[in-house]
C-alpha cells in the first residue's frame, strides 16, 4: 500500500530540510595562528605553516606530521648564529612563518621564518620534521624573508627555462625596521657556483630598497606565466604621497634584472568611478574565459560616506598586461626625452629613455645592459570591478574552473567564502556561500585541493576543508537547478543532482541540465486537461524537454494503479488513466491524482503531473444555498438536471430540464427581497422574487418554505402576484451585535432550490444609550428615541417617539488645568452632546471660548476644543450650546488656568548622542497634559517621558557640543526658563575591552576601558542576534527568530572603566550572527577594536563522577570536559565543594583542577538533593552558569608531620649561617678598601702633579676652542661644495693645479661647430656606458708605454667625473678592473702589494670613489672633529711666536718645526676695521712679535667676516696704523727696518711700538694675481722675506749664516746655543700633544668608530675584499688587513688629513701643516700591523704618541672587525646609495669637459682602440668600433673608411 500523498510531501519537506544543512565541516585546529597553507598535487598532503610550527596533514586534515620551529632565542637586530654572548638582547622569540612553498620535483619543502633575519631551511615533503638543509652562519647573503612578522613575503618555486632542471627560488617582500632592504631577489635551493642554498642567483640578482629607507612595499602575491615571474605589491610613495598598487615583472632567467618593469594597476568601482579602490589584499593567477590566463585581484577601500569598507573584484587577462608592458619598453625607448615623466627607476636613481630603437622591445625580450633598467611607468592597466561588496573586506581569492565555466571563492573578513560565477561576457553573480567561522578573518591563502573538489580555508587558528559544490545535497531537480551552482546540473539518467562529469550521458541532448541555463522536465499540458471520475481514458501529455530516450522506454504510474508503459509520440507521452480514483476529499468538488514518469529499466523518475479528475456530485455541495448554480458555474463540465434534482457530467446532446455547464443564469433561483433590513423583536413582511421556475415542476406554493439556520426559523412561503412570493418572519431576536446578516434558504419538498435572498437583521437599541446617540442611527432602521421607555426602539414600537433631544449633560472634562497662553485640547465628556458636529454652537471653558475641532467629535459623547491664551490666573467651570440648549459642567467639574514654571534641571550635562533622562523641577509643571508639553535643547525635542510634580525627558542628539538653554512650551506658548541650560558633552569613548569572548550561558565580567563614562547614567550591554541564513534546523524545530538581548548587569567603577556581565544569548551561537554592542544612553558602540570583536562560543561540556562520587586524592579534585577554557580563565573561574570555595590551581581545554577545603564542608541543603551520605557537592560555576558534577568524598589519612613544622626546623638554622658568612666577608672587604684608597690617593697627587702643566695650557685652549665651537654653530663649518671639493681631490695635484681646465671649465671649441661637438659628446658618454667598450678602452692604453703613471691618475680622475651620472656602472667597472688586478697578484704571489700605490687606473678609481662616496659622511659626521683639530692647532700655533722666515713655531707637535731658543713676547688685541666694507672693527689677538703679514693673516676672528668680502674683490691689501691724526703704514720690510751687516730683520708690532688696543685699518691698494688661497698673505710678505739681496731674519738667525767677522769663541758659544734643541725645549712637544689629545682622539673616534654609522661604501667594499680573499684562500689576517688599510684610511683619510684645504675652505699654513703631518703618520702607524721598536734615535714625532699608538692600533682592529659583522650592503643597496650621489651632483660637474678630454685619449690611441674592439667578439656583436668612427668622424670633422 502506498503511503498517502500528504505523507510523501512531508518526508520530502523534511529531507530537502536536512539536504540543505550544512554538514559540518572538516577543521584542524592550531595552538597558534595560522600562517601559510600549501597542498601537493600529487599526493593531495596539506602543509600549513603557523607560529612556531609547521604541519603535515592528510586530504581531510588529519595530523600525519609536525615540526617546531619556535620559539627561539634571537632579537631582530641580531645577526644569526645567535650567541648570547654576543647578542646580550637576545630573548625567547616566537617564529612566524612567512613562506612556505612546495619544490615536487626535488619533492622538499621550503620553508622561512622570522627568526634569525628570516632565514629558510628545505624540508622533505614525505616528512617535514626532516630537514634538509638549513644554515644559519652565511650572513646576510641567506636572508631571505622579513624579519619583521608586519611585513609580507611571498614568493614561488620554478624552473629558469621550460623544462630546466635548475630550480630557483623568487621573493619579493617588504622593508622592515631592522631588514636587509631586499625587496626582490631570485635565489637558488641547490648549492651552485660556490653558493649555498637560498644565496643569490647571482650578485646582480636583488633589488633593494633605498639606503636605510623605510618600508614602503606590501607583497601581496608572485606567479608565474610562460618565462616570466610576476609580482602584486601594494607601495606607498612619499612624493608624492599616495598608494599605488603595482604588478612587477621580469624573465625567470635573467641573472641581472635587465627585464625588471613595474607598472600600475588600478580597480575602478563602478558605484563611484571617481573614487578607486585603494590596496589590492590578495590575487592569483588562473585560467579564465577563451583559455586566457587571468589575474584575478580583490581591492579594497574605506566609503568616503563612512559606511566602512568597501571592497571589488578586478580581472585582467595576462596578455593584456604583457601587451601593455611591451608598449610601455617602447615608449621608453623612442621617447624624445630623456626623462620622461610618465617613467622611473625603480628602487632608486632616475632612468634615462630615449636613443634607442623602435624594435628594441622585441629584439631583446628580456632587456639587455644596454637599455634602462629597471623600469617603471606610472601608467598601466586599469579594470571595472566585476564584483562589488560593501560592509566588508574581500580577503582572499582563488578561482576554479568546471566544464568551461570560470567560478571565484572570494573570503571575506567576517569569515565567510563567497562562491561567484564569472560569465564569459564579463557579468558576475554571487550564487552562494559557506560560513566558514563567524567574524573571523579569512586568510589570505585559500586553496583548492588536488582533486579540486574541496578548498582549503584558514582563519587564525584554524585550518578548514570546504566542499566547492554539494550537488548531491539537492534533492529535486528544481532544488538542484534553483541552487544556481555552476558546478550542479540535473543528470536525467540518474534521477540525481551531479557535476557533468558524473553523468553517464551528459553529452546527450536533454540528458544533463545544466542550473544556470536550462529548466527542469516539466509537463507542460495535458489532454484533456482534466477527467471525470466516472469517465476513462488515454492522457496525452506534453513533455519540455524531452531527452532523448534511444533504447530506453517510459513507464507511466498512474496515482496507485500499477506502472504501464507509455507510448512516446514525437514530444508528448500518452498514459492510460487509472483503474482506480481515490475519494474525492469533503469540501472540493475534485481529487488530483500524480502522474509520474520513469524510466523502464532504472526506474529513475523524470518528471511528474497533478491530473485532476472532478465530481459533479460533490459540485452541487458547494454551496448548500445555490446548488443548480454551484453545479453549473464551476470549471469543470458539469449540469443540472431539474427533473432529478442532481448534479451530473455534462453530455454531448443534452435533454430538456437541463442546465447546460456554465450557464448558472438559467437556473430556477429566488432572489431580490424586500425589505433588506428587518427589524428586532418585530414580526415583519418580505416580498421576494422568483426566476426561471417556469423551467422547473414545482409543486404547490405551499410547499416552499424559507428560513435560516442562525437565528433559527423556518415559515411557509405565500404568492401575491405572478413571480411574487412572500412571508412573515417571526419575532428575531440576537443581542451580541447591532447587525446580523442572514442568508434565507428556500426549500420544496425538503429540497434546497437556489436562493439568492440575503437580509440584515438589526437592533436599534444596541450602543445608543441616549437620545442623540438614537437620533444619529442610520435612517433606514427607523430608529427613534422613545421617552415613555428611555431607550431607543424600533419606531413602530414606540407610541410616543420624540424628535427633540434633553439638554446636554457634562461630566467630566480632561485636562482640568492649562497654560496662561492657551492652544491645548481640552476634552469634554457627556451626553447628548449632539447628534452630529454641527449642533455644537459654541464652547465655553472657564468664562474664555474655546475653539470647537469637528474631526475630534464624537456623537452625544464627546466634544473637543483648544483654548484661548488669557493674561492672568483663573478657575470656573464648562458651558456648552447644542442647539441652542445650553449644558454646564456641576461644581466639582472646573477649569483652572496657570502658569508653569521650570525651575532647574538634573543632571546638566551628558552625552552628545542624547539618551540623558533628565528630571525638571519647578511649580505647575502637570498643567495641562503629557501631549501638550514639550520640551527641546537647542532645537532639538527632549521625549517626555513622566507627566506630573515633576517632568522627566530624554534627550535627542546634537550635532556639536556645547551649552544650550533649555526650553519648555505648553500647548505651543512658551514659559519662562531663564537660567536652566544642559550641557553637551563629548559622546564617551571605548578604547578597549577584555575578555574578548563569553560562554553563551553569559555572566561573564566584561571590563571595557575608554573616557566619558561619568556622563552617562544608565549602561547596558546589547546582543542582536540574527539568524544565519546557511543555518537549517529541523522542521519539527521551527525556524530560528532574530532576538535583542539586554545585558543591564554592570559597575561602573570610574570614569574610564565599566564592567559588564555579559548577558545569555541563544545556547546555539553558532547559529547567529551575534552583534554586541554597549549602550550608553543614546550612544551605542560596537563591542569592537583591533583586537577584534566580542563573540560568544559554545557553553563547555563536564563529565560527571564516575559513580556520582569523586574521591580526593593528593588534595586536588579533578574534573573533564570540552572547551573549558574557551571562554574562561582560571582566575575567573569558581568551583565550589558544598558550601565551600575550591581554589583553582589548573584550567585547560579539558581538565580542571581545584584544592578543596582541608576539611569537608556540609553539602548545599539548597540543592534539595540526597544527602544520605553526607557528602558535598562539587559545583562548577562559569559565569551565570552552573554544574553539578558529583559529591565528593575527602580521604581520612592525615599527615604525619605538617610542613609548617618541617620549614622553620631547617630554614632558621639554614639563614643564621648565610648571616655569619656574610658579616665575616664584609669586614675583609672594608679592610682591603681602606688600604686601596691610601695607595690611590698617593698615586693621584703625583698625577696631578704631572698634568698640572698641561693643565693650564688644555684649559685656556678649550676656552679659545669654546668660542671657536660657538661660531662653528653659528656660521656653520666652511665645507666645500661638492664640486670644488671634487676639483680640489681630482685635479689640484696634476700639473696645472688650479689652472687645469677640469677645474676652469672653459673648453676651447668653435662656436660654429659646438653643437655638433657637443651631440658627438653624449654619443661618446653612450659608448662608455658600454662595459666592453670601457673595459677595453682601459686596457688599451695601460698597455701603452708612453701611458705614465701620472697620466693613469688623471685619465681615472677624468673617467669618475664622466661617468658620474652612473656612479652604479663606475662602480661595476671598478668591481671588474680590481678582479683583473688582484688576480695578477695573487698569481705572483705578492698580495700584500696591491693597493700599495696609485699605478693604474683602478688604483686611482678606487680613491676617486671613496671620496665622492665619504664626501656627505665628511659633512654630517667625520667633518666637525677634523675641522676641530685644524683650528685647535691652528690656535695653539698662533699662541706662541711664529717665525716667519724659518718656518719654525714655539708650539708645534714636529721637532724640526721646533723654535728652539726662547723669545719674549707679550700678547696684544687690536681692533682692526677693513675699509669701504661697512664693517663694525673686529677684535684680533696677535703678539707683539708678530711681522706685519702674520697681523693681517690672523683669520682667528677674521675668518667668518673675511669670507664675505674674499669673493667679491681681486686686489691687494695693505695694514695703517694711525696713531695720531697721520696713518702710518705698516709693512714687514721698509726704511725704519733694524739692518745688521747684510742682515735685515723683519718689521713686527713691537718694531712700530704698536700697544694693546691700538686700531689698525686694512684697505685696499692693487689688484692681485694671487691665487686666491694666499690672499691673506698681505703687503710685502713674499717680496719683502724672498729679497737676495737681503739676508733677512725674523725672531731667531739661521746657525749656519753666523757672521765670519765675530770672535771664534763667541761664534762657537752661539753655534751650541741654536743648533742643539734641548731637552726643555723638546717638552713644548709634550705640552701642546697634551694640550690638542683631545681632539684628536674625537677625530680618530669618528673616523675609527663602528658603532656610528658607516658610510655603506666603507662596508661595500670591505666586504669586497673579504669575499675575495676567500675566494682566493688567503688565509693571512695581515693580507686583508693591509689591502683595507691600503684602500680606506692610507687612501683617503691621510690625505684629507693632510689636506684640510680639500674639504674646508680654509689656508693651511706650513707650521699646521707640519704638525698635521705627524697627526697624519700616527695614524699609518696605527693602521699597519707592523711593531715599532723604539730607542732613543727614533723620531721624537714617533715617541710622541708611541703610548697611544698601541690603543689606536686596537681601534683599528676593533673597526675592521666591527665592519665584519655589520649587516652587508648588497650591490643593489650600494647601488641605490650611488643612484642617490648621481642625482644630488651629476649637474654641476664638468661632464662634457670630462668627456672631451677622454677623448683626447681616444684620439691620441685612436689605432690601436679600433684594433682591441675589431678583436673583441662581444664588441663586434655589439658595434663598437663601427660607433668609434661615427663619433670620431663628428669630433675631428673628417670622413672615415665607414
Amino acid at each position: 500500500m502506498a503511503l498517502p500523498l500528504w505523507a510523501l510531501t512531508l518526508l520530502g519537506l523534511l529531507g530537502a530540510g536536512s539536504g540543505l544543512r550544512p554538514r559540518k565541516l572538516d577543521f584542524f585546529q592550531s595552538k597558534t595562528e595560522l600562517n601559510h597553507l600549501v597542498v601537493d598535487e600529487a599526493s593531495g598532503t596539506v602543509y600549513v605553516g603557523a607560529v612556531n610550527a609547521l604541519y603535515q596533514l592528510s586530504a581531510d586534515l588529519q595530523l600525519q606530521q609536525k615540526a617546531d620551529t619556535g620559539p627561539r632565542l634571537d632579537n631582530k637586530k641580531c645577526t644569526p648564529p645567535i650567541e648570547i654572548g654576543q647578542c646580550h638582547e637576545a630573548v625567547l622569540t616566537d617564529n612566524v612563518n612567512q613562506l612556505l612553498l612546495l619544490d615536487p620535483p626535488g619533492g622538499r619543502l621550503v620553508e622561512c621564518g622570522s627568526l634569525f633575519k628570516g632565514i629558510c631551511a628545505l624540508r622533505a615533503l614525505s616528512n617535514v620534521s626532516t630537514r634538509l638543509f638549513y644554515e644559519d652562519s652565511s650572513g646576510e647573503r641567506s636572508f631571505v624573508a622579513s624579519n619583521d612578522e608586519g611585513v609580507a613575503t611571498v614568493g614561488l618555486v620554478s624552473a629558469t627555462a621550460p623544462g630546466g632542471e635548475r630550480r630557483m627560488l623568487f621573493v619579493g617582500k617588504g622593508n622592515g625596521l631592522y631588514d636587509n632592504g631586499v625587496i626582490v631577489s631570485t635565489r637558488l635551493l641547490d648549492r651552485a657556483g660556490g653558493r649555498d642554498a637560498f644565496e643569490a642567483y647571482t650578485d646582480h640578482a636583488t633589488y633593494k630598497a633605498g639606503y636605510l629607507a623605510p618600508n614602503t612595499q606590501e607583497f601581496v602575491a608572485a606567479f608565474e606565466d610562460g618565462l616570466y615571474v610576476f609580482f602584486v605589491f601594494n607601495q606607498q610613495d612619499k612624493h608624492p604621497p599616495r598608494s599605488r598598487t603595482l604588478l612587477a615583472r621580469m624573465c625567470k632567467h635573467d641573472p641581472y634584472y635587465y627585464s625588471y618593469l613595474e607598472m600600475d594597476l588600478q580597480c575602478l568601482d563602478p558605484a563611484e568611478p571617481a573614487a578607486p579602490f585603494g590596496a589590492c589584499l590578495a590575487a592569483t593567477a588562473a585560467p579564465g574565459a577563451a583559455a586566457r590566463r587571468v589575474l584575478y585581484a580583490v581591492f579594497a577601500r574605506e566609503d568616503r560616506g563612512g559606511g566602512g569598507p568597501r571592497a571589488g573584484l578586478c580581472l585582467f587577462a595576462l596578455d593584456e598586461i604583457n601587451d601593455q608592458m611591451l608598449a610601455i619598453r617602447n615608449a621608453c625607448y623612442t621617447s624624445p626625452k630623456k626623462d620622461p615623466p610618465d617613467f622611473y627607476k625603480p628602487f632608486h636613481g632616475e632612468i634615462q629613455c630615449g636613443g634607442l630603437s623602435q624594435g628594441d622591445g622585441k629584439d631583446f625580450e628580456c632587456g639587455s645592459e644596454h637599455l634602462p633598467y629597471p623600469l617603471g611607468s606610472r601608467k598601466g592597466l586599469n579594470a571595472t570591478a566585476v564584483l562589488q561588496r560593501g560592509g566588508l573586506n574581500l580577503t582572499a581569492v582563488t578561482v576554479a574552473t568546471e566544464d568551461g565555466h570560470t567560478i571565484a571563492f572570494l573570503g571575506t573578513s567576517d569569515g565567510q567564502v563567497l562562491k561567484v560565477y564569472l560569465a564569459p561576457d564579463g557579468s558576475s553573480v554571487e550564487y552562494g556561500s559557506i560560513l566558514v567561522e563567524i567574524n573571523k578573518r579569512i586568510k589570505k591563502d585559500l586553496v583548492l585541493s588536488a582533486d579540486q573538489a574541496s578548498l582549503y580555508a584558514m582563519t587564525q587558528d584554524k585550518a578548514f576543508r570546504l566542499p566547492v559544490q554539494e550537488c548531491a545535497s539537492y534533492l529535486n531537480c528544481k532544488q538542484c537547478l534553483g541552487s544556481r551552482d555552476p558546478y550542479c546540473g540535473w543528470c536525467i539518467i540518474k534521477g540525481r543532482c551531479t557535476r557533468r562529469a558524473e553523468c553517464p550521458r551528459a553529452e546527450e541532448s536533454g540528458h544533463w541540465l545544466w542550473s544556470r541555463e536550462e529548466s527542469c522536465v516539466t509537463i507542460t499540458g495535458a489532454q484533456p486537461q482534466n477527467m471525470s471520475r466516472r469517465a476513462q481514458g488515454p492522457v496525452q501529455l506534453t513533455v519540455s524537454p524531452l531527452p532523448a530516450l534511444g533504447e530506453d522506454k517510459l513507464l507511466c504510474l498512474f496515482g496507485d494503479s500499477p506502472a504501464h508503459p507509455a507510448r512516446v509520440e514525437g514530444d508528448t507521452v500518452v498514459c492510460s488513466s487509472p483503474s482506480s480514483i481515490p475519494s474525492t476529499p469533503p469540501g472540493q468538488d475534485h481529487v488530483a491524482v500524480e502522474i509520474q514518469l520513469k524510466f523502464q529499466h532504472s526506474d529513475v523518475f523524470l518528471t511528474s503531473h497533478q491530473y485532476p479528475f472532478y465530481d459533479c456530485g460533490e459540485a452541487m455541495k458547494l454551496e448548500k444555498n445555490l446548488p443548480c448554480i454551484s453545479c453549473a458555474s464551476n470549471r469543470w463540465t458539469c449540469q443540472w438536471d431539474m427533473r432529478y434534482h442532481e448534479c451530473r457530467e455534462a453530455s454531448p446532446n443534452p435533454e430538456e430540464g437541463i442546465v447546460p455547464a456554465h450557464m448558472e443564469d438559467s437556473c430556477p433561483q429566488f432572489l431580490d427581497p424586500s425589505p433588506l433590513v428587518i427589524p428586532m423583536n418585530y414580526e415583519t413582511d418580505v416580498t421576494f422574487q422568483g426566476n426561471n421556475l417556469d423551467t422547473m415542476k414545482m409543486g404547490p406554493v405551499s410547499s416552499l418554505h424559507v428560513g435560516s439556520d442562525l437565528p433559527k426559523f423556518e415559515v411557509q412561503v405565500n404568492t401575491r402576484d405572478l413571480g411574487t412570493f412572500h412571508f412573515r418572519t417571526p419575532k428575531l431576536s440576537h443581542d451580541e451585535n447591532e447587525t446580523l446578516p442572514l442568508h434565507l434558504y428556500v426549500k420544496s419538498y425538503g429540497k434546497y432550490i437556489d436562493s439568492k435572498l440575503q437580509v440584515t437583521l438589526y437592533n436599534c437599541s444596541f450602543g445608543r444609550s441616549d437620545c442623540s446617540l438614537c437620533l444619529a442611527a442610520d435612517p433606514a432602521y427607523q430608529c427613534v428615541w422613545c421617552g415613555g421607555q428611555g431607550r431607543c426602539v424600533y419606531e413602530a414600537l414606540c407610541s410616543n417617539a420624540t424628535s427633540e433631544c434633553p439638554p446636554p449633560v457634562i461630566t467630566a472634562i480632561q485636562p482640568q488645568t492649562g497654560p496662561l497662553g492657551g492652544g491645548i485640547r481640552v476634552t469634554i465628556l457627556g451626553s447628548n452632546l449632539g447628534v452630529k458636529a454641527d449642533d455644537v454652537k459654541s464652547v465655553a471653558v472657564a468664562g474664555r471660548n474655546c475653539t470647537f475641532e469637528p474631526e475630534r467629535y464624537s456623537v452625544s459623547t464627546r466634544i473637543v476644543c483648544a483654548i484661548e491664551a488669557t493674561e492672568a490666573p483663573l478657575t470656573g467651570g464648562v458651558e456648552v450650546d447644542i442647539n441652542g440648549k445650553l449644558g454646564h459642567s456641576p461644581p466639582h467639574v472646573q477649569f483652572t488656568y496657570q502658569e508653569p514654571q521650570p525651575l532647574s534641571v538634573e543632571p546638566r550635562e551628558g552625552p552628545q548622542a542624547g539618551g540623558t533622562t533628565l528630571t525638571i523641577n519647578g511649580t505647575h509643571l502637570d498643567t495641562g497634559s503629557k501631549e501638550d508639553v514639550h520640551v527641546t535643547i537647542g532645537g532639538v525635542p527632549c521625549n517626555v517621558t513622566q507627566f506630573g510634580a515633576q517632568l522627566q525627558c530624554v534627550t535627542g542628539p546634537q550635532a556639536a557640543p556645547g551649552q544650550l538653554a533649555l526650553e519648555i512650551s505648553y500647548g505651543g506658548s512658551p514659559v519662562p526658563s531663564s537660567g536652566i541650560a544642559f550641557a553637551y558633552r563629548e559622546n564617551p569613548v571605548l578604547r578597549a575591552f577584555q575578555p574578548l569572548r563569553s560562554f553563551a550561558s553569559g555572566g561573564r565580567s566584561i571590563n571595557v576601558t575608554g573616557q566619558g563614562f561619568s556622563l552617562i547614567q544608565n549602561f547596558s550591554m546589547v546582543v542582536i542576534a540574527e539568524p544565519l541564513r546557511s543555518w537549517r534546523r529541523r522542521r519539527e524545530a521551527g525556524p530560528l527568530q532574530p532576538h535583542t538581548i539586554v545585558g543591564t548587569e554592570y559597575t561602573r567603577h570610574n570614569d574610564s572603566r565599566v564592567v559588564f556581565l555579559s548577558p545569555a544569548v541563544p545556547e546555539d551561537p553558532e547559529a547567529y550572527n551575534l552583534t554586541a554592542l554597549v549602550q550608553m544612553d543614546g550612544h551605542r558602540v560596537l563591542l569592537r577594536t583591533e583586537a577584534g570583536a566580542f563573540e560568544y562560543v559554545p557553553d563547555p561540556t563536564f563529565k560527571n563522577f564516575t559513580g556520582g562520587v569523586k574521591k580526593q586524592v593528593n588534595k586536588l579534585i579533578h574534573a573533564q570536559g570540552t572547551n573549558l577554557n574557551k571562554a574562561m580563565t582560571l582566575h575567573e573561574a569558581e568551583a565550589f565543594v558544598g558550601a565551600e570555595r575550591c581554589v583553582m590551581k589548573t584550567l585547560t581545554e579539558t581538565d580542571l583542577y581545584c584544592e578543596p577545603p582541608e576539611v569537608q564542608p556540609p553539602p548545599k541543603r539548597r540543592q534539595k538533593r540526597d544527602t544520605t551520605l553526607n557528602l558535598p557537592e562539587f559545583i562548577v560555576k562559569f559565569g551565570s552558569r552552573e554544574w553539578v558534577l558529583g559529591r565528593v568524598e575527602y580521604d581520612s589519612r592525615v599527615s604525619e608531620v605538617p610542613l609548617s613544622l618541617i620549614l622553620p626546623l631547617i630554614m632558621v638554622p639554614m639563614v643564621a649561617v648565610i648571616a655569619l658568612s656574610v658579616y665575616c666577608y664584609w669586614r675583609k672587604s672594608q679592610q682591603a678598601e681602606r688600604e686601596y684608597e691610601k695607595i690611590r690617593s698617593q698615586l693621584e697627587g703625583l698625577e696631578e702633579s704631572v698634568r698640572d702643566r698641561c693643565k693650564k695650557e688644555f684649559t685656556d685652549l678649550m676656552i679659545e676652542m669654546e668660542d671657536q665651537t660657538n661660531d662653528v654653530h653659528e656660521a656653520g663649518i666652511p665645507v666645500l661644495d661638492y664640486k670644488t671639493y671634487t676639483d680640489r681631490v681630482f685635479f689640484l695635484p696634476s700639473k696645472d693645479g688650479d689652472k687645469d681646465v677640469m677645474i676652469t671649465g672653459k673648453l676651447d671649441i668653435p662656436e660654429a661647430r659646438r653643437p655638433v661637438v657637443e651631440q658627438a659628446l653624449y654619443q661618446f658618454s653612450n659608448l662608455l656606458n658600454s662595459k666592453s667598450f670601457l673595459i677595453n678602452f682601459i686596457h688599451t692604453l695601460e698597455n701603452q708605454r708612453e701611458f705614465s703613471a701620472r697620466a693613469k691618475v688623471y685619465f681615472a680622475s677624468l673617467l669618475t667625473v664622466a661617468l658620474h651620472g652612473k656612479l652604479e656602472y663606475y662602480t661595476d667597472i671598478m668591481r671588474t678592473l680590481f678582479l683583473e688586478l688582484m688576480e695578477q697578484y695573487v698569481v705572483a704571489k705578492n698580495p700584500k702589494l696591491m693597493l700599495r700605490r696609485s699605478e693604474t687606473v683602478v688604483e686611482r678609481m678606487l680613491s676617486n670613489w671613496m671620496s665622492i662616496c665619504l664626501y656627505q659622511y665628511l659633512k654630517d659626521s667625520a667633518g666637525e672633529p677634523l675641522y676641530k683639530l685644524f683650528k685647535a692647532i691652528k690656535h695653539q700655533v698662533e699662541k706662541g711666536p711664529v717665525d716667519a722666515v724659518q718656518k719654525k713655531a714655539k708650539y708645534t707637535l714636529n721637532d724640526t718645526g721646533l723654535l728652539g731658543d726662547d723669545v719674549e713676547y707679550a700678547p696684544l688685541t687690536v681692533s682692526v676695521i677693513v675699509q669701504d666694507e661697512g664693517v663694525d672693527a673686529i677684535p684680533v689677538k696677535v703678539l707683539n712679535c708678530d711681522t706685519i703679514s702674520q697681523v693681517s693673516g690672523r683669520q682667528t676672528a677674521l675668518s667668518g667676516h673675511m669670507r664675505l668680502f674674499r669673493g667679491r674683490t681681486s686686489g691687494r691689501w695693505e695694514l695703517q696704523w694711525r696713531p695720531g691724526s697721520t696713518a702710518q703704514i705698516l709693512s714687514d720690510l721698509d726704511l725704519t727696518s733694524q739692518r745688521d751687516g747684510r742682515w735685515k730683520r723683519v718689521n713686527t708690532l713691537m718694531h712700530y711700538n704698536v700697544r694693546d688696543g691700538a686700531t689698525l685699518i686694512l684697505s685696499k691698494v692693487g689688484v692681485s694675481q694671487q691665487p686666491e688661497d694666499n690672499q691673506q698673505d698681505l703687503p710685502g710678505e713674499r717680496h719683502a722675506l724672498l729679497e737676495d739681496e737681503n739676508r733677512v731674519w725674523h725672531l731667531v738667525r739661521p746657525t749656519d749664516e753666523v757672521e765670519e767677522g765675530k770672535s771664534k769663541r763667541g761664534s762657537m758659544k752661539e753655534k751650541e746655543r741654536t743648533k742643539a734643541i734641548t731637552e726643555i725645549y723638546l717638552t713644548r712637544l709634550l705640552s701642546v700633544k697634551g694640550t690638542l689629545q683631545q681632539f684628536v682622539d674625537n677625530f680618530f673616534q669618528s673616523v675609527l668608530a663602528p658603532s656610528l654609522a658607516v658610510p655603506p661604501a666603507v662596508k661595500y667594499f670591505f666586504d669586497f675584499l673579504d669575499e675575495q680573499a676567500e675566494k682566493h684562500d688567503i688565509k693571512d689576517e695581515d693580507t686583508i688587513h693591509i689591502w683595507k688599510t691600503n684602500s680606506l684610511p692610507l687612501r683617503f683619510w691621510v690625505n684629507i688629513l693632510k689636506n684640510p684645504h680639500f674639504i674646508f675652505d680654509v689656508h693651511v699654513h706650513e707650521v699646521v701643516d707640519a704638525s698635521l703631518s705627524v697627526i697624519a703618520q700616527t695614524f699609518m702607524d696605527a693602521c699597519t700591523r707592523t711593531e715599532h721598536k723604539l730607542s732613543r734615535d727614533s723620531p721624537s714625532n714617533k715617541l710622541l704618541y708611541a703610548k697611544e699608538i698601541s690603543t689606536y692600533k686596537k681601534m683599528v682592529e676593533d673597526y675592521y672587525k666591527g665592519i665584519r659583522q655589520m649587516v652587508q650592503v648588497s650591490d643593489q643597496d650600494m647601488n641605490t646609495h650611488l643612484a642617490e650621489i648621481s642625482r644630488a651632483h651629476t649637474d654641476s660637474l664638468n661632464t662634457l669637459v670630462a668627456l672631451h678630454q677622454l677623448y683626447q685619449y681616444t684620439q691620441k690611441y685612436y689605432d690601436e682602440i679600433i684594433n682591441a674592439l675589431e678583436e673583441d667578439p662581444a664588441a663586434q656583436k655589439m658595434q663598437l668600433a663601427y660607433r668609434l668612427q661615427q663619433i670620431a668622424a663628428a669630433l675631428e670633422n673628417k670622413v672615415t673608411d665607414l
